[in-house]
Order: structure tokens, then sequence, then C-alpha cells
């Protein structure tokens, strides 16, 4: 979860005195590997589970996640996230054999209902999803910024590496995300359940190379975050969100090439997991710093183990999916672990525990089965992969052994399930856990329905009856009714409207509702081309902008008119515009007016439609077809009320 006895590097002589300490913590290792100290005899699984919290009644982020803390004190297993709408909990260690995973489920489980019992006493909801459906950029300031000192820190120091003006995100799928932000807050709209696997020294090389190469076929059989700011994007579009939300770098117009904090890697592990920290060390500044108090090499020559502290505070600003971990187990000797961090949180807690299952039977079956995975498939192969998984997820075509090619259905049905049973099998797993969740993840490619799947074919039908605010929103509705029955993702039909009973838009924000897809011209074109764009689209209103979309006036329908039979009656032969036809300085409103002031605005000067700034830019507009909707939906809430 991150240290977070840390602060944000002020001055020369601070980073040179926590550097220095980075380089003792990269020499102890060594000296340990070397030596040969590691807890080397024994496999060891964890978990970490990230959650959002809702409003019960409007399922929108709620940010009061500090009053769950509060509340919760008791608990140690709870603890913050980046955003006041996270939470996170750690999961106990537990040897990979017999039941281990029934037991991560039963204790998963059990925290999740324990923090749910407290939640709904604050009308707070818990959702287990990759990026929340109705999380919209606006949360995403940082006001929402969890009041805690290492996130205070990590923000500062991130935003101070900026090489641009703004961060910016950039996506593609059925829908299309292009937007500008000011913090690297949009790390918050990620949540995950990260798996850990403790592994010996003498095998972490072939380990880690072997989960980047599984990293594109478990993320495609797992994916479960395609739906971003209203917009259908990628299967898991935790991937790019991620990088994106702290990439620093900035458009470039040279081809030198710089490494972003996240990342899947540039090249597999020949010898030890010092290249990974040697790497990181090397191309990443330093963020944050931390008071050091041990000498890790004067506790290594008394024989003691030390923290590493310095190093694991670094390590927590590198954002590799396949991160490497280093601790301490409960005999006193350091070990090794690999976090894999490509799972989204959800759909279920059945559904994240069989992900786990896969994995960690395949990672245990392949190193069982091959030698060195390099001798088998490229990098470059690999990681490719792990792009296109993440962009069509089941439905991926990847790069296999021998440069075969291959579906990645067929990969995980026809060769990496039967693996991951033996490599269950290898470490003593009960063969009903081992059925029980690598028959889920077999289900659901053979249904071909993952969560991704499921939600991006949901939320299409949803709106096509309704707007994108009641879509979303039923669909988060369903996601929580879902989860608390556990029944795996693959099972469920696509949600109605009527799932939820109450919904009400009266306290919307304008951004919510107003149309986006705008038809605009500009001051010079004529009158004819206007009145035929409108007729095409049955607009009874057009928007003039400037070259820089900023918005100059209005023109409707009814101008157009006058200016039509004037010029017929009167024979007027000046060239007209619409600059001479349009209203000037229009009234406007902003983005995070509600629905209910908007309706005063338009109501008190009795307009049609009522254009959305911000900054001056044109970004939506309100007509009356928006507020028919809205009145539609009442309606039909309250006639099924009735019934």
């Amino acid at each position: 979860m991150g240290e977070q006895r840390v602060t944000k590097v002020s001055g020369k002589r601070q980073r040179q005195q926590f550097v220095q300490q980075l380089l003792k913590d990269v020499s102890s290792l060594e000296y340990m590997l070397d030596n040969d100290w590691f807890d080397n005899d024994i496999t060891r699984i964890g978990a970490e589970q990230e959650m959002v919290i809702v409003d019960k009644k409007t399922f929108k982020p709620s940010l009061r996640a500090m009053d769950v803390i509060e509340v919760m004190k008791d608990y140690p297993w709870l603890e913050t996230e980046l955003a006041k709408f996270n939470l996170e909990i750690n999961l106990e260690p537990h040897e990979l054999k017999a039941n281990c995973f029934s037991k991560l489920a039963e204790e998963t489980s059990y925290k999740l209902n324990t923090i749910q019992k407290y939640a709904s006493e604050l009308g707070i909801q818990i959702i287990l999803t990759g990026i929340l459906p109705t999380l919209r950029k606006d949360h995403l300031h940082l006001d929402n910024l969890t009041p805690k000192k290492r996130y205070r820190a990590l923000m500062e120091a991130i935003n101070e590496q900026l090489i641009g003006s703004d961060y910016e995100l950039k996506l593609v799928g059925i829908d299309e995300l292009r937007l500008r932000h000011d913090s690297p807050l949009l790390e918050a709209v990620n949540t995950s359940f990260q798996v850990h696997l403790q592994v010996s020294q003498h095998d972490f090389v072939k380990m880690y190379n072997i989960s980047q190469a599984l990293c594109g076929p478990i993320m495609a059989a797992a994916a479960n975050s395609p739906i971003v700011f209203g917009r259908r994007l990628w299967h898991e579009s935790r991937i790019a969100m991620f990088q994106q939300a702290l990439d620093t770098r900035g458009a470039q117009n040279h081809l030198r090439e710089r490494s972003p904090r996240v990342s899947f890697g540039n090249r597999w592990l020949d010898s030890s997991i010092l290249e990974i920290y040697r790497e990181d060390i090397a191309r990443f500044r330093v963020l944050l710093s931390a008071d050091v108090e041990e000498d890790s090499l004067k506790l290594i020559k008394r024989n003691e183990v030390p923290k590493l502290r310095a190093l694991q505070v670094h390590n927590s600003t590198i954002y590799r999916w396949n991160r490497p971990c280093y601790g301490i187990s409960p005999n006193g000797k350091p070990h090794l672990r690999i976090e894999n961090r490509v799972f989204s949180s959800g759909p279920t807690v059945t559904d994240e525990i069989a992900n786990a299952a896969f994995w960690l039977g395949a990672m245990c079956g392949m190193k069982n089965e091959i030698d060195d995975i390099r001798d088998h498939m490229s990098f470059d192969d690999a990681r490719d992969n792990f792009i296109k998984a993440a962009r069509f997820g089941i439905d991926t075509e990847l790069n296999w052994f021998g440069e075969k090619k291959i579906r990645a259905v067929d990969l995980c049905l026809k060769e990496l399930l039967p693996v991951a049973r033996k490599g269950l099998q290898s470490h003593g797993v009960n063969q009903d856990d081992i059925d029980k969740y690598l028959g889920v993840v077999q289900e659901r490619l053979e249904n071909h329905q993952t969560g991704a799947r499921w939600m991006l074919r949901s939320y299409t039908h949803l709106k096509a009856k309704t707007s994108g605010d009641e879509a979303r929103v039923v669909l988060t509705s369903v996601l929580a009714e879902k989860q608390i029955s556990d029944k795996p993702v693959h099972k469920w039909e696509l949600p109605e409207l009527g799932d939820l009973a109450d919904y009400s838009p009266d306290n919307l924000q304008v951004s919510e509702v107003m149309i986006t897809d705008v038809y605009t011209v500009q001051k010079d074109e004529i009158p004819e081309l206007v009145a035929r764009m409108m007729d095409w689209n049955n607009l009874f209103y057009a928007p003039v902008e400037d070259t820089k979309g900023r918005l100059v006036g209005i023109v409707d329908s009814s101008v157009l008119l006058r200016h039509f039979v004037d010029k017929k009656h009167m024979g007027n032969k000046r060239m007209t515009t619409v600059g001479d036809l349009m209203i000037k300085d229009p009234i406007t409103i902003d983005p995070d007016t509600t629905v209910k002031e908007a309706l005063t605005v338009i109501r008190k000067h009795n307009m049609g439609c009522l254009p959305v700034v911000k900054d001056e830019e044109l970004i939506g507009i309100l007509t009356e077809s928006v507020f028919v909707q809205l009145s539609n939906t009442l309606l039909e809430r309250l006639d099924q009320q009735n019934r």
C-alpha cells in the first residue's frame, strides 16, 4: 500500500542524502543475493484489494473515505488510497497449498462485508470495478485528494516533473476520449486487485520473465474496465489511463526516447532482480524522500537483515505492471515477490480469486515445463500482446510460441488452463479449489463474457433507451447488486432500466447531460449553408465559434427564416454572413451548474438552447430535447412506481 512516512524531496542536499541511502540499499541487496540470505524454501501468495465507494442513492462517487476510516479505526487492515472515493485492504499472505484460494476468498469477503456494514450507516456502497462508470473528470481535482502527506507529496513531485502544461488522455475504442487535465490525480480512476507471488531468489529471473509473457493472455481473460467518463474505450482502459495519468514527458518534435514511470518494461531479465532496480534508479529521478534511520550496509556487516526502506520508497514511485518487491518474512529472512498489477478490481470476489488462481497456476506450471521463456518468444511479442489484450480483451489475437498467432480464448482454454491446473497440483492445492476457480475462468472463456464484455454490452443496451447518465447509474447499481450475490460475471444477464427503482436527475450537473457532439459554424459562413446543415440534422440552433473554439454567438432557425423571407420579398442582394444574423454575446452556463439551475435560466430568458462554456471554450449545449428526455425519464419512473 506504500510507505506513508515520506516527504517530497526539497533541495539538493536532501536528494543527495536519499540517493546515497538508495545506493547503499542496492549494494546491500546485491550482497544478500550473492550470499543466499533469502527465504527460498516456501511459496506464499497475497493480495491487495482496492475499491470505490459511492453514494447508496445516486451511485456516484462518495468523498467520505476518511469517515469510513474513522469509524473503522480499530481495523488496521483497512487503508486509504489516493482519492477520497477510494479505499484499500491488505489481505494476509497464505502458503500456496491446500485450500489457500478458499481462505483468500473467505478473508476478502469478510473484510468487504465488514466495511460495507459500517459504510451503510454513512449511506455508502462499496463497488468493485476497474474504473467506476459514474466517475466524472471533475471528481479528479486535487480537492478530492486524500488528506495524507504521502499523497500530497507524490502529486506535487510528479507535477514538478511535467514537461508540458497539462496531462493528456488519448484513447480510442468504440468511442474516443481526448482531453487535458491539470493533475496526476487522474491515476485515481484505476482500481485493482493486486496479486503477489513469493519466489525463490534463484528462480526470480525465470519467474519474472514468465510473468511478462503471461501478462497479455491473462489480462485478456480478465479485463474489466472499458468505460471512462461515459466513453466506451479499451477492454482494460486502466492500462492506458494509468500510464497517461502519470506521463510527464509531453509531446516533442524529436525522436529522443523517454520511458514513462508506468510501463511494461523494455527487455527480458538476464541475471538478477538488480537489473530492474538499477534501471529504475538510472532512468527516474527520486520523487519522494524519507528519514531513513538504518544504514543498510552497517546492518549487513552485523549479519542483520535491513528493511531497504530507501529502495522501497523509490520502487513505490515506479509503476511496472509486474513489479518486483522486497520484504521480510515472519522468520526474519528477506524474501522476493512479484506483484501482478494488471487485474482490475471485481467484478466479484469469486472472479478475482479465479483470476489470481489462473495467473498463479500458470506461473508455477510454466516454471515446471519451460526452461527459459526467452527460447520460445521475443520480448517484443510479449509487449505487443500486453497492449493488444488491454485494447481488445477477450477478442484479442495473440503472438505465441514459435511465432504462432492464436486467439486469446483458444490459448487460454487449450494451453494455459491445463498448465495452470498442473501448476497448482504441483503445490498441493486442493482439487476442489482448483476445479472451482479455474472452472470459473473456463466458463467465462467458453461464454465469451468477461467483465469488460458484459459492461460494454450493457451500457450500449441501456444507452439506446435512456440518457447516458441514467445508463451509467443503472449499470453501477446492477454492479453493486451482482457483487453482493457473488455470482461470477459470465452468468450475468444484461441490465434493464427497471433494475434501478429510483433514479432522480434533479441534482445532475449540466456536464452530465449536455450534448457534446455539437454542430457549429463560424461568422463568415453563408446562411444557406447553416440552413442546410440545420435541416439535415434536425437542429433549431447552431453555436457560432471562432477558430480557437471560443463561442461568439448563436444562430437560431427563426432568424434564418426571417432572413430568407426578407431576401425574397425585398430583393436584398448584399452578401449576408452568419456574423450579420447571429445573436452576439449569448447567455451561457458553466458545466458545474445543476440542471435545475440551468432550467431556471432557460425559463427566465425564454431560451431554446443554452451553450455550455468553460474558460471561454464551447464544450457543449443544452437544448429543449435534453429536458424532454429527462422529463420522460421521470414520468416513466413514476409510472413504474404506481403500478
